[in-house]
């Protein structure tokens, strides 16, 4: 809770999968990120254990519109009398009519997976959103926060730069780093590339970003505060690039779609389960998929979109 910022456990998934962020500053208060429809309730309790009321909140800054960070947003703004919703440009028209987002994750999920993951998106009214570019600036109570345009995870995605406390809140740009994979050598990490804008130049633009910042730590959505940030920048870097060449290995190796998906999955667990071990980790195979088996599969589907995408291109 160092400079009133407080992590919330959206209960999305598992427990220390998902965060959202509280900042308190002089009796007003901000959400960074909110998680799905049914992380409401977590989120009005870590307000009132911070002694504040709904009334106290005037921002809620998304990082971007993934629904596993934002698809509650309606829901809780609905809540929050006097809050705004800063967005980046790209997701706003997103908040304001969500059904292109409910459609499109329905088409692959089924409405009845939709219904019970997220919970129905609720629309946000257009006058209480505000569009962030980059180096917009949110003042809680006057504490700045800088909003940078961080692509490479998502083309709507922003980063939000917090300089009284000299931290970073990431969402996605920073990639994952779950307190399972912790040792003695700190925090482990890699990159997300799922679907459906992953685009590596940006990533690693996105990344050195962030790092000339000089900040003393990370706060990221899966899941909280990490610090040593120059090396995690060094191993997010690193993975981008063996991950891009996972990719067009397996896009050389198999003209089959479903094929070169399957080879995916299994190169980056063994690229994970060999990183993971190096850094001091002991489970197995078996172990690294209980807890990463999502992202995997995630991962390898954006890489296909993402390879696809340049075969079209070049």
């Amino acid at each position: 809770m160092a400079h009133g910022i407080h992590t919330i456990d959206t209960g999305f998934v598992r427990p220390h999968f998902d965060a959202a962020y509280l900042l308190v500053e002089n009796a007003r208060a901000a959400f960074i990120d909110c998680g799905t429809n049914h992380a409401v309730p977590n989120m009005l309790k870590a307000l009132d254990a911070a002694g504040l009321a709904p009334a106290n909140v005037d921002w809620l800054i998304l990082t971007h519109v993934h629904l596993d960070h934002a698809g509650g947003a309606g829901e809780l703004i609905a809540q929050l009398p006097n809050a705004r919703v800063v967005v980046h440009p790209r997701g706003a028209r997103h908040m304001i009519d969500p059904s292109q987002l409910w459609a499109g994750a329905s088409a692959v999920y089924g409405e009845d997976v939709m219904e019970a993951t997220y919970g129905r998106l609720r629309p946000i009214p257009a006058e209480r959103l505000v569009e962030a570019p980059d180096g917009h600036v949110v003042s809680l109570s006057g504490r700045p926060l800088l909003c940078l345009d961080t692509p490479g995870h998502a083309r709507h995605h922003l980063s939000v730069y917090d300089e009284r406390a000299r931290v970073c809140f990431t969402g996605d740009t920073f990639g994952l780093s779950y307190r399972e994979f912790d040792t003695a050598r700190g925090p482990f990490i890699l990159p997300t590339t799922s679907p459906v804008q992953f685009d590596p130049e940006a990533l690693h633009a996105s990344i050195k970003r962030l790092i000339a910042l000089q900040p003393l730590a990370m706060y990221l959505t899966h899941y909280d505060r990490v610090e040593g940030v120059e090396k995690l920048a060094d191993d997010l870097h690193a993975q981008i690039d063996a991950m891009v060449s996972i990719a067009r290995s397996a896009g050389d190796a198999s003209a089959d779609a479903a094929q070169r998906h399957e080879v995916m999955k299994a190169a980056l667990t063994e690229l994970y389960l060999t990183r993971a071990q190096a850094h001091g980790w002991s489970g197995d195979r078996a172990q690294l998929l209980e807890i990463l088996g999502m992202d995997v599969e995630l991962n390898a589907q954006g890489l296909g979109i993402w390879l696809d995408q340049q075969r079209r291109t070049s």
